[in-house]
């Protein structure tokens, strides 16, 4: 995998720089709106397209595991292209993707923009956490990163109930069609707001050329973090379906509690974010225990509107983090191959989402939801081990305590 060298922070960072942090996170907040749409929608979309809700699931897992095979050769393939195009190409890309899932009659088309959304998630994941550290100062960096990836809690907030609100008022073709529209409109801010972003010359003829894997702590943390993101996934993909039969919410109630769940995800990125520049592994470790906490508790305490909303609380608080942990992680682990492990980061992640909903739609038409949601907190508990293990000396991530 080729490497690519720091070039110096800007001396300064005037508005124009921060203007171009804020449009990285709201192509990241579009990404992963798209890629989650699905869940907000998935019962009226099954009944549209004639398929069972595990099946429209799996249109999550189609999403994941061409991001997950295609971010990692993302730097490899673009080459030497300036980064600005290859984001705006994407964004483009993105607007095809949704377009082709709103006028789907089949699984099939389905899967095909499933695939294009896929594409186009991987190219923005694999580039914008690192870009963004090329426009702002060293000491801003870890806010920064931290602005981009609130992109994915604020899509749970705002991007993922209002496509439910508009699903449910107009259909849920028209809340991909707006998703569409929506990435047109990205396409030209990105090109307007982003400097130049030529690729950074290749170091070469330096021991840092070989296998990410070979770094322990780069290792580790792939192996907490999919774990993690498996257990997530498997639960939430079928969260909907879940909240109907346990506590008997339907409609706009669903998309409050879901709002409820963005809401403290928002929280949760930025005190993740502060808290992990110092102790990340320690901020992933009650990360990896809230979530298996919060899943049978959505059994026990979810039969009622009032208890599902408290069980979603501390699961948006404790999912909501896993981003950023997972970025900052992997460019503190190997800050020298920023591209290179974002996009072996971002591969493992959209992985592990591919993964979790695929198993989790395998599990609730199979088993039924109780076996799923156990299931998954016993994932969220291995991770949390898996967190933990190893020492903190060499091969850490630099600030990891």
């Amino acid at each position: 995998m080729s490497i690519v060298s720091e070039s110096p922070p800007p001396a300064a960072e005037p508005a124009q720089r921060w203007s171009s942090v804020a449009v990285l996170a709201l192509s990241t907040f579009l990404v992963v709106t798209a890629e989650m749409l699905p869940v907000g929608i998935l019962t009226p979309m099954s009944e549209g397209l004639g398929i069972s809700p595990g099946t429209a699931g799996f249109s999550l897992a189609v999403t994941g595991v061409v991001a997950a095979l295609a971010a990692p050769f993302v730097a490899r393939a673009i080459g030497g292209l300036d980064r600005r195009r290859v984001l705006v190409a994407a964004a483009l890309l993105l607007a095809a993707g949704n377009l082709i899932t709103a006028v789907a009659q089949g699984f099939a088309v389905l899967a095909l923009g499933r695939v294009v959304v896929g594409l186009a998630m991987a190219t923005v994941w694999a580039l914008a956490a690192a870009l963004v550290t090329r426009l702002v100062s060293e000491r801003r960096a870890s806010l920064a990163v931290t602005l981009v990836v609130s992109g994915v809690a604020v899509a749970s907030v705002l991007g993922v109930p209002i496509g439910t609100v508009l699903g449910d008022i107009a259909g849920w073709r028209s809340a991909f069609g707006s998703l569409a529209l929506a990435a047109l409109v990205l396409a030209a801010g990105l090109a307007v707001l982003l400097p130049p972003l030529p690729a950074q010359s290749e170091v070469t003829g330096n021991a840092k050329t070989g296998s990410l894997l070979a770094i322990p702590a780069v290792r580790r943390g792939l192996v907490a973090v999919s774990l993690l993101v498996t257990a997530h996934f498997a639960a939430y993909t079928y969260v909907r379906p879940a909240l109907e039969e346990l506590s008997g919410v339907h409609g706009i109630a669903i998309s409050l509690l879901l709002l409820l769940y963005g809401l403290c995800g928002i929280v949760a990125n930025f005190a993740a974010g502060a808290a992990a520049t110092r102790r990340i592994r320690s901020t992933l470790l009650v990360l990896a225990i809230g979530i298996a906490v919060a899943l049978p508790a959505l059994l026990l305490l979810g039969t009622t509107p009032l208890g599902a909303a408290a069980v979603l609380v501390l699961w948006g608080v404790s999912y909501g983090g896993v981003s950023v942990c997972a970025q900052l992680w992997a460019v503190q682990a190997a800050p020298d191959r920023r591209e290179a492990v974002t996009g072996l980061y971002v591969g493992a992640f959209t992985g592990s989402i591919a993964l979790g909903s695929f198993a989790g739609g395998v599990i609730l038409d199979g088993a039924g939801l109780t076996v799923l949601l156990w299931g998954a907190a016993a994932v969220a508990a291995v991770a949390a081990l898996a967190t933990v293990s190893g020492s903190a000396g060499k091969g850490s991530p630099p600030s990891t305590k």
